[in-house]
């Protein structure tokens, strides 16, 4: 009875129970997990490779014609989910929901505060830029607005 078991059908079954099961201890860590940054770990590396391994346990079953299109369908998930992570937690970051307190090593925030104080020293030179010209508004470019003395339109009345 042995002997005539396929390898090629056990490979592909354990590759996609592997799979399985690392989409399931990501699922759970998704509950489990306490703060925001430890979920977005737990749904992108564990599913990335729970797919992975899915498909390569489907690929196995196939042809080669029809599993080298799987290999697009791979490329796409390894490359798109760290991303998305990416973009989630530093959303989630700039809008409060990270305690930046908890966080061990915190570049965005240094990041951040820098903005923050660049701006501030930018705001007073902005400020005398704007009350230039005898109180006219400036416009985007730096200048005085074309604003006319009566303020109908871009001529002036003399």
């Amino acid at each position: 009875m042995i002997g005539d078991v396929d390898v090629s059908a056990v490979l592909s079954a354990v590759l996609m129970l592997a799979g399985g099961l690392s989409c399931l201890f990501g699922a759970l860590g998704l509950v489990r997990l306490p703060d925001l940054p430890a979920r977005l770990q737990a749904t992108t590396k564990p599913q990335t490779l729970g797919l992975l391994l899915i498909l390569l346990g489907v690929a196995v079953q196939l042809e080669f014609e029809n599993s080298s299109t799987l290999v697009l369908v791979v490329l796409f998930q390894v490359l798109t989910a760290p991303v998305i992570s990416q973009v989630v937690g530093r959303s989630a970051y700039r809008s409060g929901a990270i305690d930046r307190d908890s966080l061990v090593v915190d570049d965005l925030g240094e990041q951040m505060d820098a903005d923050a104080r660049a701006m501030r020293t930018s705001a007073p030179a902005q400020q005398s830029r704007s009350s230039a010209a005898d109180g006219e508004p400036v416009s985007e470019a730096g200048g005085a607005s074309s604003r006319s003395v009566d303020g109908v339109d871009g001529t002036s009345d003399r």
